[in-house]
């Protein structure tokens, strides 16, 4: 058989809960996803960080300091890096990606506004004639960072 994929959506809660610069988590998928209200745009990501598991719904939404000349600083990327409040990974809020090394991210989750409710939207695999409930790896079954 060949696989396929299956998009998945939850409804988390009303736009009106979140303003612009708030941050919360619901349960979606299995997991704790923080949702951010930047300026207006919707981020979601998996709200525990991959290196030890910290709240990245407790982390703080900012720049970062960008490549430069020495005794050259160069700050950017205002309102598009997530920082773990434990120990200070930085990630790019919309991809997820980490800004040290791009093979390491976060979970991030599609969002969108329907009827004045956010969704969040995920795509995970999905054998062909399998029973929609069974995970095709079991690594996407136990952790859910596929």
């Amino acid at each position: 058989m060949s696989a396929g994929v299956i998009t998945e959506r939850e409804v988390a809660l009303p736009l009106s809960e979140l303003p612009p610069g708030a941050s919360t988590t619901v349960k979606a998928f299995g997991t704790t996803v923080a949702i951010f209200n930047v300026e207006g745009r919707l981020f979601a990501l998996n709200n525990h960080c991959p290196h030890h598991g910290g709240p990245l719904c407790h982390g703080r939404v900012s720049g970062t300091a960008l490549p430069s000349e020495p005794y050259e600083y160069r700050y950017g990327r205002e309102g598009r890096i997530l920082t773990c409040p434990w120990h200070g990974w930085e990630f790019d809020i919309e991809s997820g990606q980490t800004v040290f090394d791009s093979s390491v991210r976060a979970k991030t989750y599609e969002v969108r506004v329907e009827d004045g409710k956010i969704v969040l939207m995920r795509q995970r695999p999905h054998e062909l004639g399998a029973p929609q409930g069974r995970p095709l790896f079991w690594r996407w079954a136990a952790t859910d960072r596929w």
